[in-house]
């Protein structure tokens, strides 16, 4: 009976050691922490669920392993399904798991070039990973943006000259905690913008927050732009646009690792409801990749239109900057300390100054933020007083600062750009020299003659880098007066255009390019044995003969009746009106790249005004995703 009994325990023994193995999961508990690994002792049929309730258990570390889930490399896949069990999964004792935060940093080039870093999702689509990070940044309408790997090219160039980047290397880190650094839109508590800055009124402007995503980024130095030029063929540019990332998978199962760089650009050329009370952001970043569209020639444009980009730059783009040695004098009850002279820096709106010259690159004294301000003159010409007495916004009512400049040249200068700022612009803005002029007229007119040695300054001549506002070719085809001149010729239409109005203007003038929104791919036509390219723009396709670059067939999507792909032979059919069917294979990037773009256009096209802003994210998927 003995002997009976141990050989069923024996032979249970057996049994469970069949069944069960041990499995080898590493775990990563902080970012740039190499992780542990720990070994279990699992069944086939425990669940996911069950698996990471041992593991943590197992690890006996106090953390908040809520953002984990489990990662299997060698089949690139989330195991994101906790209540399916390891069976179903088909994970065996050969499998390396790896048990990681499924949010991750990512660093973000933005469409104005500069670069964030905040962490994103890893596990979720790259369709709902750009809606968080959109949320984040308060871009409306994320669907009209993606990501896109940058060419390889570019890392290897980076490697090779650093100078070339210099321009964009500062990382601004986004933390996602409470909403993101940089504020969230909301419906039910939107801020209001004033509609020439396109900065959040002062009502909203402390629950808004100061977004550096708003403000435009300062012309690149004519050098550091030629280095970033590099004429761009058709089929250059196919290759730029096979690098988009698949939206129906996750950034993991794309090979996306964290503290990689990815670009965040407008991929759908077609913008909805653009909306200056809401859109600050997205109208400031939709402008500033049409701008390096134009500046980099990715998109054509004739030597009158890129005139007319430059005109409509120097309002938005060349605010300048003043800088002066001036007085200072704050009333205190039982005060009576005199001015004291500072180094004062103006830009944007906003007033910094200095312990001296010397100091300007370190944190500045204070900062006074002069929207919603009163600029009250404290002026004597015949005792050459020079004042300017600014009333500004606080929480108890209003500051008072003085401010005392050393001549009425300076006082014009510095009182036109506090006016302006006052409302909100900047000296940019095209009323900023004639407001200097009108000061110095009434200056005038209140003195007898002029202060001796002192000319009237030409305002008229203060300096302007022309050949920052135009691609390197055309810089290298005037002299920079030339330039100059014929830039001022063509901004005189536009003169009168707030910033806002013009960043708008400068859209709708690239939307209108016969080269606007087209994504250029290398394909081969069935029946064919030449490679040509796709054209896929808003609302057609386009074959394109790629020796001579003129466009074949054009077929447009409203006539368009079904498309489909044939994942085997990795084939894109389509089918239009009156028995018309296309086939082509696409050469310059995975078919599932083209297939997404058509599909994604058709899925822009069914927003409507009344609808509100949540996503049908199931009817995208269903029209980009294929059959896979």
């Amino acid at each position: 009976m003995c002997m009976l009994l141990q050989g069923r325990i024996m032979a249970t023994a057996t049994e469970l050691a069949h069944n069960s193995w041990e499995l080898s999961i590493q775990v990563d508990q902080r970012e740039g922490d190499e992780g542990m690994k720990f070994k279990l002792r699992v069944k086939g049929d425990l669940h996911v669920g069950g698996l990471m309730l041992k593991l943590v258990e197992k690890i006996k570390a106090p953390q908040d392993w809520s953002d984990h889930a489990i990662w299997w490399e060698k089949k690139s896949c989330w195991l994101l399904k906790t209540h399916w069990t390891l069976d179903k999964y088909g994970v065996q004792a050969d499998a390396d798991l790896r048990y990681t935060p499924q949010h991750k940093p990512l660093c973000i080039q933005l469409p104005n070039m500069k670069t964030i870093r905040l962490p994103v999702s890893f596990s979720g689509v790259v369709f709902r990973a750009v809606a968080e990070i959109c949320k984040a940044l308060n871009i409306r309408r994320s669907e009209e943006l993606s990501l896109l790997k940058p060419p390889d090219d570019q890392k290897k160039k980076k490697k090779k000259d650093k100078g070339t980047e210099s321009a964009f290397d500062e990382i601004l880190n986004v933390d996602m905690a409470g909403g993101g650094a940089l504020g969230l839109y909301s419906k039910t508590m939107t801020p209001t913008y004033d509609p020439d800055s396109g900065s959040p009124a002062s009502s909203t402007s402390l629950w808004f927050g100061e977004n550096p995503l708003m403000a435009c980024q300062p012309n690149l130095p004519p050098e550091e732009l030629a280095k970033l030029f590099k004429p761009l063929t058709m089929e250059d540019k196919a290759v730029i646009n096979a690098g988009w990332l698949d939206s129906s998978r996750s950034l993991m199962e794309q090979g996306i690792q964290e503290n990689d760089r990815l670009l965040l650009r407008f991929k759908y050329h077609c913008f909805f409801d653009l909306n200056p009370k809401y859109d600050a952001v997205r109208i400031t970043q939709l402008y500033e990749q049409a701008r390096w569209a134009i500046l980099l020639e990715e998109i054509d444009c004739t030597e009158e239109e890129m005139l007319m980009f430059a005109s409509l730059q120097e309002d938005i783009t060349d605010i300048p900057k003043l800088e002066d040695t001036l007085k200072l004098f704050r009333p205190k009850r039982l005060t009576l300390k005199p001015y004291k002279e500072y180094w004062f820096v103006f830009r944007d709106t906003t007033i910094s100054y200095y312990k001296n010259k010397e100091s300007a690159n370190k944190e500045p004294i204070e900062q006074l933020h002069l929207r919603g301000c009163e600029v009250i003159p404290d002026v004597n010409v015949t005792e050459k007083k020079f004042g300017l007495k600014l009333l500004l916004p606080a929480a108890d009512g209003m500051n008072e600062v003085y401010i005392r400049c050393e001549n009425e040249t300076q006082y014009a200068k510095w009182k036109a750009a506090c006016l302006l700022a006052s409302k909100g612009k900047t000296m940019a803005y095209s009323s900023y020299r004639t407001e200097v002029k009108n000061i110095q007229s009434f200056l005038q007119m209140k003195s007898l003659a002029p202060p001796p040695g002192q000319a009237t300054p030409d305002v008229e001549s203060m300096e302007m880098n022309a050949e920052c506002f135009v691609s390197p070719r055309y810089a290298k085809k005037y002299k920079t007066k030339q330039l100059t001149t014929r830039i001022l010729e063509a901004h005189h239409n536009i003169s009168q255009l707030s910033l806002m109005e013009a960043k708008m203007r400068f859209i709708q003038a690239w939307q209108s390019l016969p080269e606007f929104g087209i994504k250029y791919y290398i394909v081969r036509f069935r029946g064919s044995k030449k490679d040509e390219l796709l054209g896929i723009s808003y609302n057609k396709l386009i074959r394109i003969d790629m020796s001579t670059g003129l466009p074949v067939t054009t077929w447009r999507f409203s006539n368009m009746k079904q498309w489909n792909v044939n994942w085997e032979i990795k084939q894109v059919a389509i089918e239009f009106d009156q028995s018309v069917s296309i086939a082509f294979s696409c050469q310059s990037c995975d078919c599932k790249v083209v297939h997404e773009y058509i599909g994604g256009y058709i899925f822009l096209s069914t927003r409507s005004k009344d609808q509100n802003e949540t996503l049908d994210e199931e009817l995208f998927h269903k029209l980009t995703g294929g059959q896979d």
